[in-house]
């Protein structure tokens, strides 16, 4: 029960710092504005703040490290 939880909030985690991927390469973003409901729109922008955290860190850790190379 407890692998599945975390692996379900690992998922989660990986498709919000996709999304923050795409936001950041492309300029697109979900519109959660057009989510009606006050608490729910609340949690998705913590959800996706959450994915623009993880991708600035792992973009953070990727500049420094000597395993990666920037390249054209």
């Amino acid at each position: 029960m407890l692998g599945r939880l975390f692996h379900l909030g690992f998922d989660a985690i990986a498709v919000s710092t996709i999304l923050s991927g795409v936001k950041k390469t492309t300029g697109f973003a979900p519109d959660v504005e057009q989510i009606p409901e006050p608490t729910v729109r609340s949690v998705a922008q913590s959800y996706l703040s959450l994915g623009d955290s993880c991708f600035n860190f792992i973009a953070g850790q990727s500049v420094t490290s000597k395993y990666f190379t920037k390249v054209n």
